[in-house]
């Protein structure tokens, strides 16, 4: 792109936003992509016209998936409305990606005790939680000490999708485990703070309330990368959360060793959770809170996938 400048300036109002890094990276990405579709013409030089047409070419010739492109049309309305401060206003004529319409994926309880049974140390306890209190991968991940309350075994999730926080619950099984994971960590910031490390990386808003608060145990990881790097925003050097494509590389190759027969993926233990309450007589409200879903259209799926089981409706025939 010819104007580097432009890239920066739309960093800058990323950051200013506390949007997260592969927000970041996937926003200043999409409006490199979309300047090259148009031959590096600058964006002031272009208008709704040139974004439809670049949507389209994304749904019509590259059949990209409804979240791709909706996640193209974002970066895209950001940068007008928050770089060039030029929004565009007038988006109906571009064609919307189709997204079809799929019921998850959902293991019964025998086959979740499989693939857990297949699992040990830190990928089993991350997936313990996925299914035992229905988080994403990513909200585990960004677990802090803090987070855990063990005296209502509950787990705060800060920023879940949507920047919402929730509670959800504390399973009983893994509770020893995850104490035993903070004295890990414990052990971790110890070492850390003797060579000189004993700061860890917080929301902005969070560094400016609490100065002081990145040299505390409470706020660090619960899952603690194996080896302090460079963040390429702040460039502190700190333990930052474990990748997820380690975890779910585990629970892959658990699933693949378990012989079930069904694309089973970590996001699938957290289906389970919700369809498994639900089977098991929780309100749908109740799961919804425990989810952390804004509607509850959204928690309305798993209902679907209880209707759609044939061990739970009876045949005429059989009766």
């Amino acid at each position: 792109m010819s104007d580097k400048s432009l890239l920066s300036r739309m960093r800058s109002e990323i950051r200013r936003r506390n949007y997260s890094y592969r927000t970041e990276q996937a926003y200043t990405t999409w409006v490199v992509r979309f300047v090259k579709f148009h031959d590096l013409c600058h964006p002031n030089e272009m208008n709704e016209k040139e974004v439809i047409e670049y949507l389209n070419y994304l749904a019509e010739e590259r059949n990209v998936a409804a979240s791709t492109q909706n996640q193209a049309l974002c970066a895209i309305l950001f940068l007008y409305e928050h770089v060039l401060k030029d929004p565009i206003e007038e988006m109906m004529d571009f064609k919307r990606a189709e997204t079809p319409k799929k019921l998850p994926v959902v293991l019964t309880s025998d086959e979740v005790k499989q693939v857990l049974n297949l699992l040990d140390g830190t990928p089993k306890l991350v997936a313990e939680l996925l299914y035992g209190a229905g988080l994403r991968i990513s909200e585990c991940l960004r677990l802090r000490v803090l987070d855990l309350d063990f005296s209502y075994n509950q787990i705060q999730v800060r920023s879940g999708k949507g920047k919402k926080d929730r509670i959800t619950i504390m399973p009983q099984t893994t509770k020893k485990k995850l104490k035993d994971q903070v004295q890990k960590v414990k052990m971790i910031h110890k070492k850390d703070t003797a060579a000189g490390y004993e700061e860890t990386l917080l929301p902005k808003a969070l560094s400016k309330k609490y100065p002081n608060a990145s040299k505390q145990l409470k706020w660090h990881y619960l899952f603690p990368s194996p080896k302090r790097a460079k963040d390429p925003r702040s460039g502190l050097v700190h333990r930052h959360h474990i990748s997820d494509s380690t975890i779910q590389r585990k629970v892959k190759q658990a699933v693949k060793k378990s012989g079930i027969k069904k694309h089973a993926t970590c996001h699938t233990l957290r289906h389970s959770f919700a369809t498994h309450l639900l089977e098991d007589g929780y309100d749908i409200r109740t799961v919804q809170e425990l989810l952390g879903h804004k509607n509850v259209n959204t928690t309305m799926i798993y209902t679907h996938v209880i209707k759609n089981k044939g061990s739970i409706v009876k045949s005429p025939i059989d009766s």
